[in-house]
């Protein structure tokens, strides 16, 4: 290894003689260069080199050259201004040579880790800015080595059409690589891009030698204006006479006979490309889009042929598919959501449009999915740019847009596709509107059909229920109250504490400051933890009501309620533990009772959880802390034979 490194070494002392030299480097700096590309080329000789060896190698090589070619810069400035005239100087073997010393560690590095395509497209990037001529020999090794990876060919196709100006071996490696990706929807479209892009330079090369006219891109602005002047002409006064007329009608002719073939061709190599692409892709949705926005971006014969016959396969293959029906209704409105069209009827009539597309496409793909992007497609349509419905009022049509949204989301009810989601968006929507007891009668019309386990539609109707009992008064009346916790009632029997855990804390916050109602929801939670158990982690609903009641009432009273629940059959660890963290930060304080029930806590814990290595160590911290050595060393001892001893990780007593 070290034979080789000196090897390495002693071939670079040309350049750095030539360095020293003319004065870029002194010598303790390339004493210094040395020592670095030792260090570096030691690292690539190891047994099994590391990729970022070989980049950090590369990156202070980069630098380095740039250094030099910065104080070469400063030494040609410096004699300038020694009023020495500026001569061109010839490259000696340090201006080649940092390069060449890169692009040899790429190789290895490449060679090495072969794979690596993000290794493998630095080095043509590197290639490419420093114009070495290694180009071609690269790109080859990677199509060599990765020929089924769509951005190679493209890559390549790309330097050959822009760099070398070699169209003709852009479009065999674009061939060659769609026979060897014929499923890359990127290839396709970067072909067809390509042919266009040439087709459209030969186009302008026409124009620029004075033999035709116009582009094959598409302007609007330039279309428009021809239309106006044609529709206008009789306001026109011809300055011209006849037979100048006749000239230039006759070179307008001509012109538009070279424009046609132009535009035929590009209709031709369109119509071949895509042929080929739905072949190979004929369940790709989005390769066809892309097909019609570059139809829809140039100029070409039977353009509207074509696009017809592009729209009428897409129904025929994706008719089943709602992204579809969604595209083709959002195609009639391309602009709604951006141009802030001002014109409020021609805006509706757009939309209109758009609706009757999506009216049959409920009817073709009557599902949950084309219902939720026809509710998103009016929303975005007709809302402002921050979505808030209260912009409905600033429009003429707004009573219209409304009833076709509400009209939606009963289409989607009676058909049997209102899902959890949509049902929300809708009793949402009615609040939005300001139409409370609308949205009540909806949420309770949903809430006792099928989706009558939804805990979302159950927060939503209690939250209507309790914002249409508050519109007037903060504080509820007795029957307003108690219309409310039987509300509550309903839903949290019906469901376990853990699907019902924002309802349970819903209830609780609106109950405390009510006596009565809080008592019999403490009554409810104590049934729920009956018949459910506790929660051993999470959320746990009887820990919660103690919080709130030792907030509420203080501790006395959150005793005597956590005491019931430790009374029932499985509590769950998790009330223990905060029970335990209650009763010790009071004991902390001094409190000895609470020191007493926080031994009762953990002795009645551990009864069942004697497995909980946690619970035994806080339990010995516990007496650590605030018992004595005897109590400690019990608790201990008494761990290490539940634990079987290998579980025991905390400090041994003395």
């Amino acid at each position: 290894m070290a034979d080789v490194v000196q090897y390495r070494l002693e071939r670079m002392v040309d350049e750095l003689d030539d360095l020293e030299s003319r004065g870029i480097f002194t010598r303790r700096e390339i004493a210094e260069i040395v020592k670095q590309r030792r260090k570096f080329e030691y690292r690539l000789k190891r047994p099994s080199p590391l990729k970022q060896d070989f980049i950090a190698y590369i990156d202070y090589e980069t630098q380095l050259d740039a250094l030099r070619r910065l104080r070469k810069k400063a030494a040609t400035r410096e004699l300038l201004r020694q009023g020495k005239k500026k001569t061109k100087t010839r490259k000696s073997v340090s201006d080649f040579a940092p390069v060449s010393r890169i692009m040899e560690i790429y190789r290895l590095a490449v060679m090495r880790y072969k794979g690596d395509v993000e290794l493998w497209f630095r080095y043509l990037e590197f290639c490419r800015q420093r114009k070495n001529g290694r180009m071609k020999k690269v790109l080859a090794l990677v199509i060599r080595f990765h020929p089924k990876l769509p951005g190679v060919w493209i890559y390549a196709a790309a330097w050959e059409f822009d760099h070398n100006l070699n169209v003709a071996a852009a479009r065999a490696l674009m061939q060659s690589g769609l026979r060897m990706c014929p499923n890359s929807e990127d290839l396709w479209v970067e072909y067809l891009r390509m042919e266009l892009t040439y087709l459209n330079k030969l186009k302008a090369r026409k124009v620029a030698l004075g033999e035709d006219k116009g582009t094959l891109v598409r302007d609007k602005k330039d279309a428009d204006e021809k239309q106006w002047k044609e529709e206008n002409k009789d306001l026109f006064m011809s300055l011209d006479d006849e037979d100048k007329e006749n000239n230039d009608h006759v070179s307008d002719e001509e012109s538009e006979k070279k424009l046609d073939l132009f535009s035929e061709h590009a209709s031709g190599l369109l119509k071949t490309i895509y042929g080929g692409a739905i072949q190979a892709l004929p369940s790709s949705f989005s390769l066809r889009k892309q097909f019609l926005e570059i139809l829809e971006s140039i100029e070409v014969a039977d353009s509207e042929e074509l696009r017809i016959e592009i729209l009428r396969d897409m129904k025929r293959d994706f008719s089943a598919d709602p992204e579809y029906w969604d595209w083709l209704a959002r195609l009639e409105m391309p602009d709604a959501s951006i141009t802030g069209e001002k014109n409020e009827d021609a805006m509706y009539s757009r939309l209109q449009k758009a609706v009757q597309v999506y009216e049959e496409a409920t009817k073709a793909v009557p599902s949950a999915t084309m219902f939720k992007l026809y509710i998103n497609f009016l929303l975005d349509a007709i809302a402002s740019e921050r979505g808030e419905v209260e912009a409905f009022s600033l429009s003429n049509h707004a009573s219209s847009y409304i009833s076709d949204i509400l009209k939606v989301y009963e289409k989607a009810e009676t058909t049997g596709c209102l899902t959890e989601e949509l049902a929300c968006q809708c009793i949402s929507f009615y609040t939005q509107l300001g139409r409370l007891e609308e949205a009540k009668k909806v949420a309770e019309n949903l809430c006792s059909g099928k989706l009558s386990d939804s805990v979302q539609l159950w927060l939503l109707r209690v939250s209507v229920d309790i914002r249409c009992i508050t519109k007037d008064s903060l504080s509820p009346s007795k029957a307003d109250a108690l219309s409310i916790f039987e509300l509550f009632r309903t839903v949290l029997t019906k469901m376990s504490i853990s699907e019902a855990e924002s309802l349970w804390i819903m209830a609780l916050k609106f109950f405390a400051n009510q006596k009565k109602s809080f008592e019999k929801l403490i009554e409810l939670s104590l049934k729920a933890v009956a018949k459910y158990g506790g929660s051993e982690n999470g959320f746990s609903l009887s820990s919660a009501v103690v919080n709130f009641i030792l907030q509420k009432d203080g501790l006395k009273h959150a005793r005597e309620v956590y005491k019931r629940f430790l009374a029932l059959p499985h509590p769950g660890l998790a009330l223990y533990e905060n029970c335990i963290e209650l009763e010790s930060n009071l004991a902390s304080l001094g409190n000895e009772d609470s020191l007493v029930n926080t031994r009762k806590l953990y002795e009645a814990a551990l009864a069942t959880y004697d497995q909980d290595t946690s619970l035994w160590k806080d339990y010995h911290s516990l007496e650590t802390k605030l018992g004595t050595t005897e109590t400690a060393a019990a608790i201990y001892w008494r761990a290490r034979k539940s634990l079987k001893d290998s579980a025991v990780d905390f400090t041994s007593p003395d």
